[in-house]
């Protein structure tokens, strides 16, 4: 099997790993971005540290890493537009992505954004390049999370809509 193929299998098979969609943010003396990932988890709890993957290719890629700070915003069902708009799929200019919504600056300075359902703000303490991607290690020092709102996964190359069950 050649490499295209290998290639255009994995992603076929990715498409088939659900997974919650976030929007990855910082600013700093690197400048303010934020970039939709979906490459993220949960390393451990003590201490809090999550990974976040992202593209070398990506210029969001070097301000993330110089910045050292970001915050995971973990988006919710009505965030769908707002997902494809921090994938760059809009051309909307970095000023307009943040300008279509609301955001706090978080304790580390990190934009935080005011609809998530789960803002995840820390530091990065460790980066490990593998293959194409930067597996970033981010040590948790925020964390804000609300009881509503339904969640948002990425599932088939489309958006769904994640119910939360009623309390």
């Amino acid at each position: 099997m050649n490499h295209d193929d290998t290639r255009t299998q994995f992603r076929n098979a990715m498409a088939s790993l659900g997974a919650a969609v976030n929007v990855i943010t910082t600013d700093g003396s690197h400048g303010r971005c934020g970039i939709t990932a979906s490459a993220v988890c949960s390393v451990t709890d003590t201490p809090p540290i999550m990974l976040v993957c992202i593209n070398q290719s990506s210029y969001v890629h070097d301000v993330l890493q110089g910045n050292g700070r970001v915050c995971i915003n973990v988006l919710g069902a009505r965030a769908q537009e707002l997902a494809r708009v921090f994938a760059g799929m809009t051309g909307c200019s970095m000023d307009e992505r943040f300008d279509r919504c609301e955001w706090q600056r978080g304790p580390l300075g990190a934009p935080v954004l005011d609809d998530a359902i789960a803002n995840l703000e820390g530091k990065i303490i460790d980066s490990k390049t593998v293959g194409s991607h930067s597996v970033i290690f981010v040590q948790i020092e925020s964390i804000a999370t609300r009881d509503d709102g339904d969640g948002l996964v990425y599932f088939g190359r489309q958006f769904h809509q994640l119910a939360r069950e009623a309390a």
